[in-house]
């Protein structure tokens, strides 16, 4: 009757602490503005079995995804054991029906609960002896008091089970359970031992409660919330932002200009920043951080759970007709503004976060308040901007030219009117206005004529798609010219697009269809490679070395990667940089980053460096963004390199092959 009476009353105090701190982020949640995550239930679904259960996102890392899939597994395995446990409270002789009979249950937990503790001490020497730098910031004192918890839990475990093999107070053969087993020849079958059972089942459970009290006081909260962070993670393309509902009709207080306060976070958001783990994998891919700038995805991240933590009972209270509240700013109290315009939006720290936080989202929101709200960014993004409104494209160069880069191909204009064609070819503002990015354009053309397929440009009449204003915070004219070109392109009956530049593909195929427009986009690369699988285009490969760079708008916001290749393949020698694929290295011009000015080491020439590792000849892009940025992160670094778009390459491969025929003939 002693321990019954403990155990409810301890039961008692946790559960209404538990309840009270749950009670709290709940109502806090509720609070947040609307986000649209109910959809998609079975891609929601699979998300939790592949990412949640399968452990997938930490398994990019094996060490580390090995050390944290044994913590994880092992507790799900080990969640019987808690009620067995409380039973073994109340009545020593006890246990729960069934499940606590069985031998093989007993082996079960004797693995995991092995496994559990290796994870542990993986951990703590992961975090005492290599200590990566992913882990600077973090709360390194409350990491190491979870697991000195976890550890004590498992081992309590084991040892009061070993205790019980000892005096003979299981139901199964002690085979069943080798670990406890052994274990079980340190303590006899008397007095003592049968003390030492109620101490280990009692310091078993108290440490259970101590730690459920703890948990949604600490960074451990993500036990609770990573797998509903999961399911309402995004389900559509990466790439694509929520947009902003700036309908005329709108009450003023569902009115949302990004994220000034707490109180303007999505619910969703505030999930977010609950179910970081500080694991810092975020940081390690952050192209910024890498630089040596301000931002630190995780701690961008911590900052806004630290101001919503601390705000979140006024927030509430207030929120109840209790008080009045006004929260501080976001920026630059929880973050500063240099971490906001760090971003480049490259997504590499959504990609690699384990809990689907979607850190890129929380930064554009900061940049549309700071923008919309306070019109407060760098004087350069402002010079951005202003040509955007005033000239339909940031160089600020008259429509007129735009198809000054044409000249001498014989491209069709479409006119307004005229029967669209097979494809239409949406050149983008970079290949219109810099010299650079030009080739990349004109040999698109070249092997589309060359392939006889039908297709044209809209010339005069295509605008900059808003991506660079998007990203910068400014999304009132990313409408604007959303808006502008579907009309154009509705009209026009165009269906079917093909684009050289990843930043038009992702807003031209990603989120023009929240405005209308909702048609087939393919990235150049995509195109070329069916011509050379269908025969339409024939090149000859040389012997020259290209090592391919992956652009984070077509590779990773949107699963561009092998069409490249298989071009590269067919025009020379492929190497391939470590940071490639979907865990590419960005060029640095992301995130209206190409007419910003950069701080510190340069992004460009970093991964410069990481291509000239390689030794090849050739560095291979598929982005005129990229082209830029990385010839100019040749210049910069002195580097032996030639940068080069794959339709430039395509075109000097299919007139090898042309000539070689010629000549066998």
């Amino acid at each position: 009757m002693v321990g019954a009476a403990l155990l409810a009353a301890a039961l008692l105090v946790s559960g209404a602490l538990v309840a009270r701190r749950t009670l709290l982020l709940y109502r806090l949640v509720r609070l947040g503005r609307p986000a649209a995550r109910f959809d998609d239930v079975p891609r929601r679904l699979r998300n939790e079995v592949v990412i949640v259960a399968g452990q997938r996102k930490l398994f990019q890392r094996l060490g580390p995804g090995l050390m944290h899939a044994a913590i994880f597994w092992g507790f799900v395995v080990l969640a019987p054991t808690i009620v067995i446990a409380m039973i073994g409270v109340v009545d020593r002789d006890a246990t729960l029906p069934w499940v606590g009979r069985q031998g093989w249950f007993a082996l079960m937990v004797d693995v995991f609960a092995t496994m559990v503790f290796a994870g542990v001490l993986a951990a703590f020497a992961i975090r005492k002896i290599q200590r990566p730098r992913r882990f600077d910031g973090s709360h390194r004192r409350e990491a190491d008091l979870i697991l000195i918890a976890i550890a004590g839990i498992v081992t309590t475990l084991i040892a009061w089970h070993a205790v019980r093999i000892s005096l003979d107070l299981n139901e199964y053969p002690e085979t069943w359970s080798p670990v406890s087993n052994a274990l079980a020849n340190l303590f006899g079958d008397g007095s003592a031992s049968e003390a030492l059972e109620r101490i280990l089942v009692y310091a078993h459970v108290a440490i259970i409660l101590a730690f459920a009290i703890y948990l949604p006081n600490s960074k451990h909260l993500h036990i609770a919330t990573a797998g509903l962070n999961v399911y309402f993670g995004r389900t559509r393309a990466r790439g694509r932002l929520e947009p902003l509902d700036f309908r005329d009709d709108l009450p003023e207080a569902e009115l949302r200009f990004g994220a000034g306060t707490a109180a303007d976070l999505t619910w969703k958001q505030m999930l977010d920043t609950m179910s970081c783990t500080e694991c810092g994998r975020c940081q390690d891919v952050c192209p910024a951080f890498a630089t040596g700038k301000a931002l630190s995805p995780k701690l961008l991240i911590m900052g806004l759970r630290d101001q919503l933590f601390a705000e979140g009972p006024d927030l509430v209270a207030a929120a109840r007709g209790g008080t009045s509240f006004t929260p501080a700013p976001l920026v630059p109290n929880a973050v500063t503004d240099d971490v906001v315009w760090d971003c480049v939006t490259c997504g590499a720290c959504v990609h690699e976060c384990p809990v689907s936080i979607e850190h890129v989202d929380h930064i554009v929101d900061l940049r549309r308040h700071l923008v919309m709200v306070e019109s407060r960014f760098p004087a350069e993004a402002g010079t951005m901007l202003r040509d955007i409104e005033r000239a339909s494209n940031p160089w600020g160069k008259p429509q007129t030219e735009r198809t000054d880069w044409a000249e001498g191909l014989g491209i069709r204009v479409l006119e307004p009117g005229e029967a669209p064609p097979e494809v239409l070819y949406w050149v983008g503002c970079a290949p219109a206005y810099d010299e650079r990015a030009r080739e990349g354009a004109r040999s698109t053309a070249k092997l589309l004529q060359m392939a006889g397929v039908d297709f044209a440009i809209l010339g005069p009449r295509e605008c900059c798609t808003g991506d660079p204003a998007r990203r910068m915070g400014d999304e009132y004219t990313f409408q604007a010219y959303a808006q502008q070109n579907v009309e154009t392109l509705n009209e026009q009956g165009v269906t079917k697009i093909v684009t050289t530049c990843p930043h038009c593909f992702n807003s031209l195929g990603r989120e023009y269809g929240d405005f209308g427009g909702r048609y087939e986009v393919v990235h150049h690369t995509e195109l070329l490679a069916d011509l050379v699988r269908e025969g339409r285009l024939r090149p000859a490969a040389d012997e020259r070395t290209i090592t391919y760079h992956d652009s984070c708008y077509l590779a990773r916001h949107n699963d561009v990667v092998e069409a490249p290749r298989e071009l590269v393949a067919a025009v020379g020698r492929p190497v391939e940089m470590a940071k490639h694929g979907k865990r590419t290295f960005c060029c640095g011009a992301g995130g209206a980053h190409m007419w910003m000015e950069e701080r510190g080491s340069q992004i460009n020439s970093e991964r410069v460096r990481q291509a000239t590792e390689t030794g090849a000849q050739t560095l291979a892009v598929a982005c005129p963004f990229c082209t830029v940025m990385l010839d100019d992160g040749v210049n910069a670094t002195g580097a032996a390199m030639d940068v080069r778009d794959v339709a430039t390459l395509l075109v000097e491969a299919v007139e090898r092959g042309a000539a070689a025929r010629r000549t066998e003939n």
